[in-house]
């Protein structure tokens, strides 16, 4: 018979906070740890010999409870984000559940519904770089949680006053149809090219406070081809959708930053709706800005798609297809070069 491992928490009422409505909580920490959770009055307990599991189960519950004393709750979001995040250098060091805290890796937006953490490690990578830099390149699927970190810190700076506004923007890319010839004014044109992004707002705060910060002209919607000779200066400027940027446009984008101003540069280097001929500057970008220190550049992958289970497995089969199509092309050429 196994050994049982339990801790004791405070009082049955925290027993019930972590454990989450309906046991939500305690069903994602037993399917990380591969073991049940068993509870009793404030009690948790699983029937496992090895260290290692106790360790991380020690871990978990820890930091768990850590942030409902700072918090007062504790989310789905809390434990997905602790669990995918929280055990980085694990292997390396057992002192890393001290230097990990989920509360420090969220993004606390004042007036929000609640806190936003980042649900894998290269989320987690890129909250923190949205912090340490300026200027930050965020590249990954649909799905993938850039766009809506972005938004989440962008709202985050403007209601604590590190910044006055926040302005959104997107390359418009048309299908058949001129700006010029849709009715109505020119927010009014703009407007569904920037929905997702007005979506992300709405899921962090009430959405009565985005239509207010929206007509009081703190949250600005700037079409990037009416950029041009502008300084944007004690703002968080979010350029979405910037692989259908041209190199000109990019360029043009990126010498607008004036002081005190944060850029967050979101994209899918996979879905470019560019004419064939048109160069992305997303793609120039990242080639030639690389290595300068004070730009961030995150490149997120299927892993860290976290829309749903689904929508991860889709990503995947086309990033698969897309090989085996550069395989195939380079197969097809070497036979030429043959012949």
């Amino acid at each position: 018979m196994e050994k049982e491992y339990t801790i004791v928490l405070s009082d049955s009422n925290l027993l019930s906070n972590v454990c989450g409505t309906n046991d939500c909580n305690l069903k994602l920490i037993e399917e990380y740890l591969g073991t049940p959770v068993y509870t009793k009055g404030n009690e948790l307990s699983i029937e496992n010999d090895d260290a290692g599991i106790q360790q991380k189960f020690k871990f978990i519950i820890d930091r768990i409870t850590d942030e409902i004393a700072e918090s007062g709750s504790c989310s789905l979001d809390l434990v997905e984000s602790i669990l995918n995040t929280g055990f980085v250098g694990w292997e390396k060091s057992s002192s890393s559940s001290q230097n990990f805290n989920a509360g420090e890796a969220a993004i606390q937006i004042p007036g929000g519904t609640h806190r936003v953490y980042p649900k894998t490690k290269n989320q987690s990578v890129l909250v923190k770089e949205f912090r340490k830099n300026d200027l930050v390149f965020a590249v990954g699927p649909a799905g993938s949680g850039k766009t809506f970190l972005a938004v989440a810190e962008a709202l985050r700076l403007v209601l604590s006053k590190k910044v006055n506004s926040i302005i959104l923007t997107r390359p418009i890319v048309e299908a058949g149809e001129s700006l010029g010839f849709l009715p109505g004014t020119l927010e009014e044109k703009i407007n569904p090219y920037l929905r997702p992004l007005y979506d992300s707002m709405g899921a962090c705060i009430p959405r009565e406070m985005v239509q207010k910060l929206t007509e009081n002209g703190v949250i600005e919607i700037a079409p990037l081809a009416y950029m041009r000779g502008r300084t944007l200066s004690n703002c968080a400027v979010i350029l979405d959708e910037a692989q259908n940027t041209t190199t000109e446009q990019m360029k043009m984008f990126l010498t607008r930053m004036g002081e005190n101003s944060k850029m967050f540069i979101t994209g899918d280097s996979t879905q470019i709706d560019l004419p064939r001929r048109a160069k992305s500057g997303l793609l120039h970008a990242l080639k030639i800005l690389r290595g300068i220190p004070e730009i961030s550049i995150v490149e997120l992958d299927d892993t860290d798609v976290v829309r749903s289970a689904l929508v991860r497995k889709i990503v995947r089969a086309y990033e698969i297809d897309s090989e085996n199509e550069e395989m195939e092309n380079a197969g097809r050429s070497e036979y030429s070069n043959r012949r």
